[in-house]
């Protein structure tokens, strides 16, 4: 069992990983961008719209080109969340408008939007039910190592997975070692922390905000793909995406602005997401009541986890301190 919940707990875990790693970015830059949800939701609907448009282009689905199966969806994720990028970028960089508004507005516009192309694809469809299946797209995405069968429990817990799952840890490692390791690195957090000493010392301070983010919302919207293409099994139903936005960025604070350590925290608040589903087994007569206390756990910790850190008052764990003010260059 225990096998079982870590393998649930780290799928459960990925897209809050691809969404805090590219929250992290931004946020290196100096942009607080709360649309993190919908820039998941649209990434997962654009990636759908591709899968749809390839399968319904084909005469015989058994004759699917893998590559190609892969490569619409992906293509389509990417640009759907550059675009999402591009507009707060555009609106918090460029006309300075307020990075809290805008994020919340980026968010109910990325709902909406899902919703809207998700629901008119299910009128086409004229399925029965309100959601619509995309199995032969999401047969490739879901794709796991062929040797993983062969190691049991070990093969279970760490070979798994879809390319999609490790290519997360993959960007959360790499992005990690481009903040701390990097020339680039260090201009984005000099940005971040005093983009007006940034600015004089010759770093242009617009082009890395519009970087970052850009950047940042391409990785996010990798984990809306990720959720419907894998963990979803290609199922897109509206709203099914829940809390899971949200979630990646309290997990930005969890792990105190540092990529390597969401690759763990996104497991931790994956497993604490669904641990109500395995409480029967662990608490005798356990009731439903009861089960549902425990989906405020991601967020409890969250929240104690910030009360240390304030506390503690070490620099190195607090945000950057430019983090959601907007940089006027006349004011330098």
């Amino acid at each position: 069992m225990l096998a079982s919940f870590i393998h649930r707990a780290v799928m459960q875990g990925i897209p809050l990983l691809y969404g805090s790693t590219g929250e992290i970015l931004t946020e290196k830059s100096g942009n607080l961008n709360l649309g993190i949800p919908g820039v998941m939701y649209v990434g997962g609907i654009s990636g759908v719209i591709g899968a749809f448009l390839y399968e319904n282009s084909l005469s015989d689905k058994s004759a699917a080109n893998g590559f190609l199966a892969v490569f619409i969806p992906l293509i389509c994720c990417i640009f759907g969340s550059l675009v999402m990028g591009l507009i707060y970028s555009f609106l918090t960089t460029t006309l300075r408008a307020n990075q809290n508004v805008t994020g919340l507005a980026l968010t109910t516009f990325g709902i909406g939007f899902g919703n809207f192309f998700g629901g008119s694809l299910i009128k086409i469809t004229g399925s029965s039910v309100p959601s619509i299946t995309l199995t032969v797209t999401s047969n490739y995405f879901s794709k796991t190592l062929p040797i993983a069968s062969k190691f049991g429990w070990f093969g279970e817990m760490f070979l798994s997975y879809s390319f999609l799952a490790y290519l997360a840890i993959i960007c959360a490692v790499i992005i990690s070692l481009i903040l701390n390791r990097t020339r680039k690195g260090l201009s984005l957090r000099a940005v971040g922390e005093n983009p007006a000493t940034a600015d004089a010392a010759g770093i242009n301070v617009t082009r890395n905000k519009y970087i970052a983010t850009c950047v940042g919302s391409i990785v996010a919207g990798l984990g809306g793909l990720y959720y419907v293409m894998d963990y979803a099994c290609g199922i897109w139903s509206n709203d099914a995406f829940g809390d899971r936005g949200w979630l990646a960025i309290a997990l930005v604070i969890f792990t105190v602005w540092r990529p390597n350590l969401s690759i763990f925290g996104s497991i931790l608040f994956g497993g604490l997401y669904i641990i109500h589903n395995y409480l029967n087994n662990i608490v005798p007569n356990m009731t439903m009541s009861k089960q549902e206390l425990f989906k405020i756990a991601p967020y409890l910790v969250t929240i104690i986890v910030l009360i240390i850190v304030s506390a503690r008052k070490k620099r190195e764990n607090q945000p950057p301190a430019s983090l959601g003010l907007s940089y006027f260059r006349e004011e330098r």
